[in-house]
């Protein structure tokens, strides 16, 4: 099982990695950016596949812990969170069931089509959920602490 886990994080380290580059992000930044995306990635894949947790409520935890790394990568390596979001989301993109729509659609099967796509649509919508809500706890986060130190 551990090896399973190690082959994950791995390809979906040198998946965000890989994205990185083709985003022309700094050199500095790879690294930061592909661990974000595998531990998002490692994060859902354990909910997922492991526990058996629904993809939507995987996808949006797995979300807010690449969005909580990428913070933490912000903060550390002082660049934009942008930066390390976009590539940190490509492992969790459900490009799957968007594939399934569309072959479904070439295939005149309309009401396959409208199961992916809507399931496709649906993990989109957790997985930017995830990343509006862990930021906007964030900014809260730092606007308590801003008024608490000015007291």
């Amino acid at each position: 099982m551990s090896m399973v886990f190690f082959a994950q994080f791995i390809l979906s380290f040198f998946a965000s990695f890989s994205f990185g580059i083709i985003f022309n992000i700094p050199r500095r930044h790879l690294v930061a950016s592909g661990v974000t995306g595998a531990l998002g990635w490692i994060m859902y894949y354990f909910l997922s596949q492991t526990i058996g947790i629904e993809p939507l409520i995987s996808n949006f935890v797995a979300a807010i812990t690449m969005t909580s790394t990428a913070i933490f990568f912000t903060k550390r390596l002082q660049a934009p969170l942008i930066v390390f979001v976009t590539c940190g989301l490509i492992p969790l993109v459900p490009g799957g069931k968007a594939y399934e729509s569309v072959r479904a659609v070439v295939e005149n099967d309309n009401l396959a089509a409208l199961d992916s796509g809507f399931q496709a649509a649906l993990i989109a919508l957790s997985i930017a959920m995830g990343i509006i809500i862990t930021e906007m706890m964030y900014e809260l986060f730092n606007i308590i602490k801003r008024k608490v130190s000015n007291r």
